[in-house]
């Protein structure tokens, strides 16, 4: 992409080129004479156009600094001017005007300057105008999007409440001796309920993640047989605090789905929650079946999107570690809380 970008730059800068090179071409010069003033005139202007985009307008234009702004502006048109003078000079004495009465460095000066003034304004302020329309494209596809969002969830209120009574009602079938059932109902139930209500918010108490994670993994057991060891531990002091909701729940379901199930073998999942100081420590370990030696493919967003939003909501904050051997699969995630 930055390599398309670079090649738009140079495209552009050869097409003014060419186009100035055609309409000032003069018959009392030869036209590599053209061709060389131009191209002089070529460097001076980019790089003032580059350096007005690059450091003045963003430092100082779009801060308000006017005054810095134009100072800065008029002083490096006038050094480039300064700067072209003994350039011309020299073509004209060796080259242009040779055994020719030369032009007074004021008039080379003054002629530079004009020139440079005029396009450098003009460029600048064509690439103003067009990253202002670009802006307000990004503003109003933004504002777009914003309102198909509260809208999608407009629509989506109703649903869990048809949800939620429809659980009832399955609830209220399940026979009452068969415990398991209901049990698992109305963990489903309010895990549920914790998605749709309580992760609504940026952060989340650290208590209610833990007991998402503790229902979410009791329900993982009641479906699995004895093949799969899981064991979750949680320390005692891991309270007090809030998260990000479901960061961790992307890499436990993982953990499920890759798990090994093969009877010959010791399977299990081993998941811990620590914290020591401001770090919070998790780890998931999974093991994988030993003919199953290609690496895991995440073709769903559940992983990519936990990545993404640990890099949106703890920048420099955490630390995350993935390793897929071939027998085993294992995250390991540092979090800074302060």
């Amino acid at each position: 992409m930055a390599k398309q970008k670079n090649w738009m730059h140079v495209a552009w800068w050869l097409g003014l080129y060419i186009f100035w090179i055609m309409i000032f071409q003069k018959r009392a010069f030869a036209f590599s004479t053209t061709v060389t003033i131009q191209f002089c005139y070529l460097i001076f202007i980019a790089a003032n156009f580059y350096f007005n985009i690059y450091y003045t307008v963003p430092k100082f234009l779009y801060r308000r600094k006017y005054f810095a702004f134009t100072c800065l502006f008029l002083t490096g048109i006038i050094t480039a001017a300064l700067l072209r003078v003994p350039v011309a000079t020299y073509l004209n004495h060796y080259f242009f005007l040779k055994e020719k009465p030369q032009p007074a460095a004021s008039d080379l000066f003054i002629n530079s300057l004009l020139n440079i003034f005029i396009w450098v304004v003009c460029l600048v302020a064509g690439k103003l105008i067009i990253d202002r329309f670009r802006f307000q494209q990004y503003i109003d596809e933004m504002a777009k999007q914003k309102e198909q969002a509260e809208l999608d969830f407009l629509n989506a209120q109703f649903n869990p409440h048809f949800l939620f009574n429809s659980i009832n009602s399955i609830y209220g079938h399940i026979d009452k001796q068969n415990t398991i059932a209901r049990n698992m109902l109305l963990t489903f139930s309010e895990m549920l309920r914790y998605q749709l209500y309580d992760c609504n918010s940026s952060m989340i108490d650290i208590e209610k993640e833990m007991k998402y994670i503790k229902n979410y993994v009791a329900l993982q057991k009641e479906r699995r047989d004895d093949t799969v060891a899981i064991n979750l531990a949680i320390d005692e002091n891991i309270k007090g605090f809030s998260v990000a909701p479901l960061l961790f729940i992307a890499f436990i379901e993982n953990s499920f789905k890759y798990v090994g199930n093969a009877e010959e073998t010791e399977n299990c999942i081993d998941i811990s929650i620590k914290k020591e100081n401001d770090i919070l420590l998790f780890r998931c370990y999974n093991t994988k079946e030993k003919n199953y030696s290609n690496k895991i493919e995440h073709k769903g967003i559940g992983i990519n999107n936990a990545k993404r939003r640990l890099q949106l909501l703890y920048p420099g904050k955490n630390k995350l570690e993935i390793t897929d051997d071939k027998n085993f699969y294992e995250v390991n995630l540092k979090l800074q809380l302060t």
